[in-house]
């Protein structure tokens, strides 16, 4: 095994990244114009791939294209989506095609396209371990550089004054089904692998989708027009009380603002844990167009006088799985409403039930002693998305930052795209300790809380203020 040169304690990183998703890829785009600051950006992953069984045709972002990497903290950056487009020769193309909102596909080859362009990124590396050095005052991160068959090819250790967490997450498989999920052969597998797996499921005499969100709502559709009208032999069951439309008022999307983020933040912890579970809505519910898709697809199948074979069933939970008759699979109901059981048998099942933040414990066994924890044993996270560390490492001015980790902290716009480019500006800023990137002080018309605000005298005015 070959030991590439390390990045020595004597010429340390300013910042090391863990993780390219599209968080940790927005880090890396407005860290690249700072002269001076010295990043690497470490991925697992060969290159950059977003949501790749989900990239299902048509289907689009549920933020508009302005919440690409950078846009909201520096629209001038050569990082952005309209830049990208026209790189391509596509600026006009996209302006007649008045979309807001692009499709997921569009996306993930922008996202592919800045990954590929920065520098500072580099695929094919898995960290291993990170841990604070008290001696040289630095953090360290041992990383193993692989092969294009994914096998170890060298190793190597960065040091660095500050570490950002972006990691991601992973697929959630309910209990229940986490046997069968796991076995092989078995056709269950999660939405985060159905279109490697659509020619399978589509072959398959009844399919089953389960999770009444976004994915679950995308899948069904796809299945429904892939099956012949009469003969659909579809069923799509969730837990929430109805196929629920996600929040999309413009009042109701402040929820998704800075300010939000700032008075979520500053709540005491039981409240902030009651908020999130009551907010499912704003970012579990459906797209009203995938709602209506749906609807659409059912009604032109009853033209002729019939029924399609389709049955949609919220407010359900499934308790336990099985396998009966060798190759079908039982699934044992409950309606949360009615109190009601039964059984339900199938030929294939797809899991749209979400995703869950990837614990950043196993990567951190060596920060264990210096961390922070809430009531819940939960990482402690500051405003500025810092974990909560011990003094002896804080003072020093290094720090652990976190991507998409922080959803007890910070509240529902923690996964949301639309945050990403003020959040990885919020943390350039206090890396930097400069205002690297100005950003606004208000963000939302809605005041959250009874915190008196001072009225802010627009720009013009102020110029007027200080005029004889």
């Amino acid at each position: 095994m070959n030991h590439p040169a390390l990045h020595t304690p004597q010429a340390p990183r300013d910042l090391v990244g863990i993780g390219i998703g599209p968080f940790n890829l927005s880090l890396a785009a407005l860290a690249h114009p700072l002269t001076g600051l010295d990043t690497v950006f470490y991925e697992q992953r060969p290159r950059f791939h977003w949501h790749p069984g989900l990239l299902i045709d048509g289907s689009r972002l549920q933020v508009p294209f302005l919440a690409d990497l950078v846009t909201l903290a520096d629209p001038a950056s050569r990082w952005t989506f309209l830049n990208y487009l026209r790189t391509r020769d596509r600026l006009f193309p996209f302006y007649f095609a008045e979309r807001f909102h692009i499709q997921r596909a569009e996306y993930d080859a922008y996202c592919r396209w800045v990954s590929e362009n920065l520098p500072a990124v580099r695929c094919g590396h898995h960290v291993d371990a990170v841990r604070w050095n008290p001696e040289l005052r630095l953090f360290e991160v041992d990383f193993t550089q692989l092969d294009a068959d994914g096998e170890a090819e060298a190793v190597g250790r960065a040091h660095t004054r500050n570490v950002v967490l972006g990691i991601g997450t992973a697929p959630h498989v309910p209990a229940p089904l986490k046997p069968l999920a796991d076995a092989p052969g078995v056709p269950v597998v999660h939405a985060a692998d159905y279109l490697g797996h659509r020619d399978t499921l589509l072959a398959a005499g009844h399919i089953t989708v389960v999770g009444s969100g976004q994915s679950g709502a995308e899948v069904f559709l796809d299945l429904l027009r892939h099956r012949r009208a009469g003969t659909e032999r579809l069923h799509w069951i969730g837990r929430t009380e109805a196929f629920a439309p996600m929040e999309y008022s413009k009042l109701g999307l402040e929820h998704f603002t800075p300010d939000y983020m700032r008075y979520f933040h500053a709540l005491a912890e039981p409240v902030r844990d009651r908020l999130v579970t009551g907010q499912w809505q704003l970012h579990k519910g459906v797209d009203t167009d995938t709602l209506a898709a749906i609807h659409d697809e059912l009604y032109r199948r009853t033209l002729d006088g019939g029924w399609p074979d389709a049955v949609l069933t919220p407010g359900v939970r499934v308790r336990t799985a099985g396998r009966v008759a060798g190759s079908r699979i039982e699934l044992h109901l409950e309606h949360l409403q009615q109190g009601t059981r039964t059984r339900h048998t199938t030929d294939a099942v797809v899991l749209a039930t979400g995703y869950r933040e990837r614990p950043v414990a196993p990567l951190l066994t060596g920060l264990d002693p210096y961390l922070r924890r809430d009531g819940r044993e939960r990482l402690r996270v500051d405003e500025q998305f810092r974990l909560d560390l011990d003094p002896a490492i804080t003072e020093t001015g290094c720090h652990v930052y976190v991507q998409n980790a922080e959803r007890h902290t910070h509240g529902v716009g923690a996964p949301d795209l639309g945050l990403a480019a003020w959040r990885s500006a919020t943390i350039l800023n206090s890396v930097t300790g400069t205002r690297a990137y100005p950003l606004p002080a208000r963000t939302a018309f809605t005041t959250f809380g009874l915190e008196r605000r001072r009225p802010q005298i627009p720009p013009s005015r102020q110029v007027e203020a200080l005029m004889p």
